[in-house]
């Protein structure tokens, strides 16, 4: 099968290359280790994005390989509502997943947006949104560390630290309304490239709230084309590749792509397919054309 690889090394004006730091080791204390290299420590009060994991969801990473890292920065687990059916849609049911995932039993737990209103954060320059509707509790804390499991996602073709800052940190009615490309009654049906690109203003805007005082780890571990989203997920469809770390979202998510193109693994195929049917990649793009990132990187090999 043959694929039109993306124009990964496109220059954006006036941005330096960002560093990403990257381990083919996969355990709990390496992760440590990335974060380290980047030479920061996180201020204040610490939320500690991740994924929690739909019921029955088999591929997600659970509180023992976090565990480590979560503990180095004193941080709290923080999750959102989802603005689907499932395991998370309401706050008694995402406390009961949190619960039996573990999450509630290792660390402490909070969900944003488990009482409203919302908190909005502007995005003026935003390509298709102009707000952005997070979890109220987003205001209790200094920085973020964005831990995000890097896979396939069934709408967005791929998932990683720009959809943890998105999707992720948005509200259930958040959600629906980047989905929904400013409309949530259009949940499922807005135009598609719309969505993305509503997903790189919402991203911006997280970003911008915590004025640079963020970091993020991918690991590419579970490589399945489905989401932690989905209850139903197809197992993983090639073999595990690494971790990395960096200050830029664009710059990891970019980077994570490349490494999925230059695999020689036979099932990245299958991943690329869906990455380039949902169109992936512009996530990135629109991103980068926000200026809160850059696709070009250094990577520094731990």
């Amino acid at each position: 099968m043959c694929y039109n690889e993306p124009k990964f090394f496109e220059k954006e004006i006036g941005i330096m290359p960002s560093k990403v730091y990257f381990t083919r080791t996969l355990t709990p204390e390496k992760v440590v280790e990335l974060y380290k290299a980047l030479g920061i420590s996180l201020p204040g009060k610490v939320a500690v994005k991740l994924h929690s994991g739909e019921e029955g969801n088999q591929n997600f990473l659970g509180p023992d390989f976090w565990k480590p890292m979560i503990e180095a920065v004193s941080g709290t687990v923080v999750e959102c509502n989802t603005a689907y059916e499932g395991s998370r849609n309401t706050t008694k049911k995402h406390l009961a997943t949190l619960e039996k995932h573990g999450w509630s039993k290792h660390f402490h737990v909070d969900l944003l947006d488990a009482q409203g209103p919302d908190m909005v954060l502007d995005i003026p320059e935003g390509h298709k949104i102009h707000k952005n509707y997070v979890g109220k509790d987003m205001a209790n804390y200094d920085s973020m560390l964005v831990l995000s499991h890097f896979k396939g996602h069934p709408m967005g073709g791929f998932g990683g630290a720009l959809k943890q800052l998105s999707i992720g940190c948005a509200s259930g009615y958040g959600k629906a309304y980047i989905h929904g490309a400013g409309d949530p009654a259009q949940i499922w049906t807005a135009d598609h490239d719309s969505f993305l690109e509503s997903m790189a203003d919402a991203a911006s805007s997280v970003v911008k709230y915590f004025h640079g005082n963020m970091a993020f780890v991918n690991v590419m571990k579970n490589l399945s084309v489905d989401c932690d989203c989905c209850a139903v997920a197809e197992d993983p469809c090639m073999a595990d590749i690494g971790m990395m770390a960096s200050l830029d979202p664009i710059a990891i998510d970019q980077a994570c792509l490349d490494m999925i193109y230059a695999s020689k693994d036979p099932g990245r195929d299958h991943l690329i397919e869906r990455i380039e049917s949902r169109h992936g990649v512009h996530t990135v793009e629109a991103a980068a054309q926000l200026g809160f990132g850059s696709r070009e990187y250094e990577l520094v090999e731990l």
